[in-house]
């Protein structure tokens, strides 16, 4: 039976940067992959507009998004213009293949996000199966200003959780920003700077990459980890190294 629109209250919003927040909606998800998405939408002038969002949320918790502002974007103005107790339209149906349950067992799982593309990732590290299936996880976030790490807090409790499975790299590329690299991501791991910080070789011997985020940022790193590395893009009937998720 298929689930259609309801009505989810905001519960919270955390305000990271301008232009940058997370919502907490009031409303448990239960069914669905950690690295999925769901549909939101608002209603203007008889009209319903809709955006597939990832959730940052594990399953069983409220919807949790991370959403960046849109200029001149429909919903995403509404979005921030709402207030706790306010209402958004949530279509729970998920939806998506960007799961572990498709990514080849590996040594190490590097999980590489531009912007609000870290979101599907914090949704597999609150659900915690990343440290049941590989033996050291990377999580490389990439932003262009360092007020735009959001989750730091999050994701170093991850790491003091597991101690030793999980290496957290934030890359900043417009202002040099203490304990980040400096730079795009791409250049990061084409300078060797990205595997210095992991401590970890990436390589497809041991390594899987799953990617998501700005999509030449994507379209570089996988070039370049086909063309040095050897990888290859993961594919339901043919399994490769590289798993992607485009946002846009």
């Amino acid at each position: 039976m298929s689930v259609g629109w309801i009505e989810a209250p905001i519960a919270r919003v955390h305000a990271w940067a301008d232009g940058l927040i997370s919502v907490v909606f009031d409303r448990r998800l239960d069914d669905f992959e950690a690295g999925q998405f769901v549909n939101l939408g608002v209603d203007v002038d008889g009209r319903r507009t809709k955006r597939a969002y990832s959730l940052a949320s594990a399953p069983g918790e409220d919807a949790e998004f991370f959403v960046v502002r849109v200029d001149d974007g429909v919903l995403t103005t509404r979005l921030f213009e709402r207030a706790v107790g306010d209402t958004v339209l949530l279509l729970p149906r998920a939806a998506g293949f960007f799961t572990l349950r498709w990514v080849p067992d590996a040594e190490v799982l590097w999980m590489v996000g531009t912007g609000t593309g870290l979101a599907p990732f914090l949704s597999m590290l609150r659900a915690g199966e990343v440290f049941e299936r590989f033996g050291h996880v990377v999580l490389v976030h990439g932003v262009r200003q360092a007020a735009h790490l959001a989750y730091q807090h999050e994701i170093m409790a991850h790491a003091e959780a597991h101690p030793g499975r999980l290496s957290y790299v934030p890359v900043v590329s417009r202002e040099v920003a203490p304990g980040a690299l400096r730079g795009r991501v791409t250049t990061a791991f084409d300078d060797g700077r990205l595997e210095e910080a992991a401590g970890r070789a990436l390589n497809a011997e041991t390594g899987h990459v799953m990617m998501c985020g700005n999509p030449a940022m994507l379209d570089d790193l996988q070039a370049l980890l086909e063309a040095r590395r050897g990888m290859r893009v993961n594919r339901r009937k043919t399994p490769g190294h590289i798993t992607v998720e485009r946002y846009w």
